[in-house]
């Protein structure tokens, strides 16, 4: 398990040092926390994308349809709604998207660059056209009521993020269909001849990645105390980047779920800790595109050595 151990812990190594010396407050007991939090809906997207990137394909709507599923969370809850049904909702629009991503792919052949930038644009467009570009808001308090609570000093996104990753454990490690995950991307022909209908699975896996955003609505509307249309737009990067840094590779079923992890607090320490330093925002998204380069270097350099 060490040899498998991605760059990107250095980096993460590396960051945490630099912006503790370098940052004021960066190292507080209440940023740690707010790392945490932040990191809390990119981990929930990060976990089926990892599964999705094994298989080699890649979802660019994640950002959109999780904007989209929290737009109707919102709107429901203001039609007073109550929230299971509304939060049920938001599930079932997530896993509609997440469906008709795999059923592109899979059934139809199209490129997942293609189909998933494709659904993108249509989750962004039905969720503008439902606000009229405006952000939704006098939701109630019972969401962000629950969303602030906290058990032992731990706020409840940070156990949403637990919870999200041993079910994902559990399911890509000891389960077949986390075997048939590793297959699809590894040796689909293989699983084709053993009789498992690998279509299924494989479109069953773009599900997951939409429903677990439908979820992430949840962590996300709370935290705004709203739905906006385009409050999620861009994540969908930034969970490529922590998975891809974590040591999955876009081919051959490769992928290391602890390292998506590794991935997601790397990339929620580099924001923040650019945040306290007072960093532009334009720099700090060249500095995730830089965090990309630096980390694979650091894994080609290894691999050579």
């Amino acid at each position: 398990m060490l040899s498998r151990i991605p760059g990107i812990v250095w980096l993460l190594g590396t960051l945490l040092v630099f912006f503790s010396a370098f940052g004021t407050r960066f190292a507080s007991a209440p940023n740690v926390v707010n790392i945490g939090t932040q990191s809390a809906i990119l981990l929930l997207l990060a976990l089926p994308m990892t599964l999705i990137i094994m298989t080699e394909g890649l979802d660019l709507s994640m950002g959109a349809v999780l904007g989209l599923s929290g737009v109707v969370l919102s709107i429901l809850l203001v039609k007073g709604f109550a929230l299971p049904v509304a939060f049920a909702a938001a599930l079932a629009v997530g896993t509609a998207f997440g469906v008709a991503n795999g059923v592109l792919v899979v059934a139809l052949g199209m490129p997942p660059f293609v189909a998933t930038l494709g659904m993108l644009g249509v989750a962004e467009g039905i969720a503008l056209v439902l606000t009229d570009g405006q952000s939704v808001v006098a939701i109630g308090s019972t969401l962000s009521g629950i969303y602030s609570r906290q058990w032992a000093g731990i706020p409840f996104s940070i156990f949403v993020a637990v919870t999200a990753y041993a079910a994902f454990h559990l399911l890509l490690y000891h389960t077949r269909i986390g075997t048939y995950v590793f297959a699809i991307g590894g040796n689909r022909e293989a699983l084709n001849l053993a009789g498992v209908p690998a279509n299924r699975y494989h479109v069953l896996i773009y599900a997951l990645g939409g429903l677990m955003a439908g979820a992430g609505a949840f962590l996300l509307t709370g935290r705004m105390s709203g739905g906006h249309p385009t409050a999620a737009i861009g994540m969908e990067f930034d969970a490529i980047v922590a998975v891809i840094v974590g040591g999955t590779r876009l081919e051959r079923g490769d992928g290391w779920l602890p390292g998506s992890v590794l991935g997601v607090l790397t990339v929620g320490v580099l924001k923040n800790g650019l945040n306290v330093m007072a960093v532009p925002s334009s720099l700090q998204i060249a500095s995730i595109g830089l965090l990309v380069i630096v980390a694979l270097l650091i894994d080609s350099i290894r691999g050579r050595t």
